[in-house]
């Protein structure tokens, strides 16, 4: 049997995405039509994340995190993925309490970074997150570069996430905006972008990019399946 995933959520979109990733793309591992793993959810409120970030209280953060954790332990849940980039700056302040192993998802952009041969990645996401070091660490952990937005760069992309897309709206003047900062990336030699925030893959790809893309929500679900069939 494969092993019982636990998503803790944060944003609904990130995490519909990741949850539909992993029942579309299950089936070719477990070798039947239709077939998954297991899968189960606890998310708190979006506004409680967002009031502790506001505040910049990573304790405040963590707790949340592990709250989820011991709600999908306690429902029998094996492992836990968080398909939120954001909040796993909190992860190592929590890991070591948490009742379940965690999949890191700059851990997993950063491994497919690197197999990819990239070298010098630029990241988009939130303002906190870009302005943390959770994909610093993560790629230079494999020795990439990580490129952050310069700080107005960051103030536009922050709004675009957090003021549409995580409330599932999508503006095509926005995407529009999103590409053409894709474009001064790969002006300024980056020869990937890591999409990390999970609502970015909804938007943004290669095509639109114009560079290799890193869809941290699909590629943390699909180290998540190889991992629950081992």
């Amino acid at each position: 049997m494969p092993l019982r995933i636990g998503i803790v959520a944060c944003s609904a979109e990130g995490a519909a995405l990741c949850y539909r990733t992993l029942c579309a793309e299950a089936p070719g591992l477990a070798g039947r039509p239709y077939a998954h793993p297991d899968i189960l959810l606890h998310g708190h409120s979006l506004a409680d994340y967002v009031q502790r970030l506001q505040a910049d209280d990573i304790d405040g953060l963590g707790a949340l995190m592990l709250s989820s954790a011991h709600h999908l332990a306690e429902a029998g849940a094996e492992f836990l993925i968080c398909p939120d980039n954001t909040i796993h700056q909190a992860l190592p302040h929590i890991e070591a309490r948490s009742p379940l192993p965690w999949l890191h998802i700059a851990d997993e952009v950063a491994r497919h970074a690197a197999q990819q041969g990239l070298r010098r990645v630029a990241v988009m996401g939130t303002r906190w997150l870009t302005e943390s070091e959770v994909y610093p660490t993560a790629l230079s952990a494999r020795g990439l570069q990580c490129v952050r937005p310069d700080a107005d760069t960051r103030a536009t992309i922050d709004r675009i996430i957090m003021d549409e897309l995580v409330k599932g709206v999508q503006r095509s003047s926005s995407i529009d905006r999103l590409c053409k900062i894709a474009a001064q990336f790969r002006l300024d030699g980056c020869d990937g972008i890591a999409l990390a925030c999970t609502e970015l893959p909804l938007v943004l790809d290669d095509t639109n990019c114009g560079m290799p893309t890193l869809d941290s929500t699909r590629l943390l679900a699909r180290a998540a399946l190889r991992r629950a069939y081992r």
